[in-house]
């Protein structure tokens, strides 16, 4: 069975600048990657070259055997990247339900599904987007990523500026999400110690280029190596 995500020296960026000089990397079925790295070391570039919105120089992209290097980010969409930015950029005019049937596509992950996981969001159902707090934005936004059944879940700093018990919360769907099989996912975290218990594989990049690629056990057995390249000793890997 080939790699779900299989990426070979890949060279991209924005412009002309190149941040990505020549990304490899494979995961397989049920993988979950941290992706981990300072401020400005290529991580959300990574992501959005998979997405397929930087420029690509050269190299290649295949999602479970078929090259979508040439693809259209709504074409990836379809052939199964679900991706979950930063912003969000849920629909804020529509409501809870409306955005996640906007992008639905065949599959295991139905909305009443991702209702089941996040109670909040049935409860929210008819609520827009703007109404939403950030945390139940989050929420929707990884919703409405599933209700597409993607074959590769991207999570660009899923926990970002949301309070500790929303975090536990959102850690725990992503580990359920995982477990049920059908897709690996890339997980992009500041705070190295709040992922390494989901993640199985850690990847720390540094000026694009993978520097440390590990299991998250070895990470935890090694603290030095977040040290060398995070600057932390422990807790937030900033």
């Amino acid at each position: 069975m080939p790699d779900l995500l299989f990426i070979d020296a890949l060279r991209a960026g924005y412009g002309e600048a190149v941040v990505l000089p020549a990304m490899s990397l494979a995961l397989g079925e049920g993988q979950v990657l941290a992706l981990l790295g300072r401020n400005g070391t290529g991580k959300t570039t990574l992501i959005n070259s998979i997405v397929g919105i930087t420029r690509r120089f050269g190299g290649v992209i295949a999602l479970g055997g078929l090259d979508i290097t040439a693809m259209r980010p709504d074409q990836r969409a379809r052939a199964g990247i679900g991706w979950v930015p930063q912003e969000r950029n849920i629909f804020r005019s529509l409501t809870v339900e409306e955005n996640m049937t906007a992008v639905a596509q065949p599959g295991p992950w139905t909305v009443e599904k991702v209702y089941e996981m996040f109670p909040r969001l049935k409860e929210r159902r008819t609520n827009f987007g703007n109404q939403l707090s950030g945390g139940e934005q989050q929420m929707l936004a990884i919703g409405r990523a599933l209700t597409l059944n993607p074959k590769v879940l991207l999570l660009d700093e899923p926990t970002e500026g949301l309070a500790p018990i929303i975090v536990e919360e959102l850690l725990r769907a992503l580990g359920t999400i995982t477990r049920a099989g059908g897709i690996c996912s890339i997980i992009v975290e500041q705070n190295a110690q709040k992922i390494l218990g989901l993640a199985d594989r850690v990847v720390i990049l540094e000026r694009g280029a993978i520097v440390h690629d590990a299991t998250s056990s070895a990470l935890k057995a090694d603290p030095a190596v977040l040290e060398r390249y995070l600057g932390v000793a422990g807790a937030a890997a900033h």
